[in-house]
């Protein structure tokens, strides 16, 4: 089963690395990132150049109002969010 997926931390390190795996196994993944929309956008290019879909949202999960816009953006974006890894 796939689904549309956050990631929180998805532009570095283990984070980048769980989105880019779900992405290649079918996810249409939300790559946030708090820091360097660089790296964020980089995670994205490589999804979408594996032939799966994403995007790249900026929110501080320790806000509440951020999280908020997370969900809210990457629901618009890709659907339902049905995954979270965090």
């Amino acid at each position: 089963m796939t689904g549309n997926l956050i990631v929180t931390g998805g532009g570095r390190g283990l984070g980048a690395a769980t989105a880019v795996a779900a992405g290649e196994r079918g996810y249409s993944v939300c790559v946030n990132y708090r820091e360097r929309a660089d790296r964020a956008e980089q995670v994205v290019r490589e999804i979408e150049a594996a032939g799966g879909r994403a995007v790249a949202v900026q929110a501080d999960v320790a806000v509440e109002a951020d999280v908020i816009r997370l969900f809210e953006t990457a629901s618009d974006a890709l659907g339902p969010i049905t995954h979270l890894v965090n």
